[in-house]
């Protein structure tokens, strides 16, 4: 497999874990790295970053969403062994209480590199551009930080 397909790969399984309910795999993701989300410190390694999903799991152990990452542009540099990408998401949600909606849209800006002959995130930077309803999904504060941070962003 190549270099770009495994880093996609990485990228997918990081919306799948977290759309499964699996927060210590998608921790895991990040042995070797690190998520920076907006102007809280750096979460770097795997306990930092499990402690930063504050994610709402419901009785099926799911968060009731759907990740979908798109319009990924990679660019590697094998000699290196390192890499970004540039990519967008959005977050579906539905509840008992929330129908079918767009819940967060974004982009994150990734940085991969070779650890043990296998691709690992770096770094992944989030930036978010549009909030809608993500109170069934986070807790209240971090809830409150996202909708804070759309207003003062204007």
């Amino acid at each position: 497999m190549d270099s770009a397909r495994e880093i996609e790969n990485l990228l997918y399984l990081y919306a799948e874990r977290i759309d499964d309910g699996d927060l210590d795999g998608v921790a895991a993701l990040f042995a070797h790295g690190r998520v920076v989300r907006g102007d809280e410190p750096p979460a770097e390694g795997s306990d930092a970053v499990r402690r930063i999903y504050q994610t709402r799991l419901y009785a099926d152990g799911t968060p009731r969403t759907k990740h979908v990452t798109t319009n990924a542009i990679i660019e590697v540099d094998e000699g290196a062994g390192t890499a970004t990408c540039r990519s967008y998401y959005t977050v579906f949600q539905q509840t008992a209480a929330l129908p079918l909606q767009a819940i967060i849209t974004g982009r994150y800006h990734d940085t991969f590199r070779v650890h043990d002959g296998r691709w690992w995130f770096d770094t992944r930077t989030f930036q978010v551009d549009q909030v809608g309803d993500v109170s069934q999904h986070l807790d209240e504060a971090r809830s409150l930080g996202l909708t804070r941070c759309m207003v003062e962003k204007g």
